[in-house]
């Protein structure tokens, strides 16, 4: 389970893929919202974790940024300014011939460009089409209450083969031993 805004997911799975090595895998990106009230078109970023943790969030960015920085990803939250509903971008994933690759563009659209991936705009661009029905919007948000409600409260979440679950954007080794318990 992942969430398109969470940081940790883009480092954990760019973790995965380190220790995925190039090895062909069937990756199924399930749906987590880190905020269900997010509305469609938005907020900025900053007010709502301002809001959220009662503090300003710039601290916190520079602990993160280390990390992606370490994982080779290049963040700068100073790009990154709205702070998007993904429940369109998890539609579209799902829909997607290749959810890996659009998982990816929509981290990197989000996280290195800084661009909105709520934008109707934005999705069409990265996913050819940003068309999705209402009943696409509301199997992602039972999926995501689904996942809260079987006790996930946090993402990264990986489940290996259905066996194995590992929780949080772990070390490349960690994805590895996962991989060979899970086969």
């Amino acid at each position: 389970m992942s969430d398109f805004v969470c940081p940790w997911c883009f480092i954990g799975t760019r973790r995965l893929e380190k220790a995925l090595d190039g090895k062909p895998a069937d990756v199924a990106y399930r749906p987590f919202l880190l905020d269900p009230t997010i509305p469609l078109e938005g907020v900025d970023l900053r007010e709502r974790l301002q809001q959220k943790f009662g503090r300003d969030p710039e601290g916190m960015f520079g602990r993160v940024e280390a990390a992606a920085h370490e994982t080779g990803i290049p963040l700068d939250f100073s790009k990154v300014r709205r702070y998007p509903s993904t429940v369109r971008a998890h539609a579209l994933v799902a829909k997607a011939k290749d959810p890996r690759a659009l998982a990816n563009a929509l981290f990197e659209a989000y996280f290195l460009q800084g661009r909105d991936i709520g934008a109707s705009d934005v999705l069409a661009e990265l996913a050819g089409s940003a068309e999705v029905e209402e009943t696409d919007l509301e199997l992602v948000r039972k999926q995501a209450r689904e996942a809260s409600e079987e006790g996930i409260t946090g993402v990264p979440f990986f489940i290996f083969d259905g066996k194995i679950a590992v929780s949080g954007a772990q070390p490349p080794e960690v994805f590895q031993k996962a991989l060979s318990m899970s086969t």
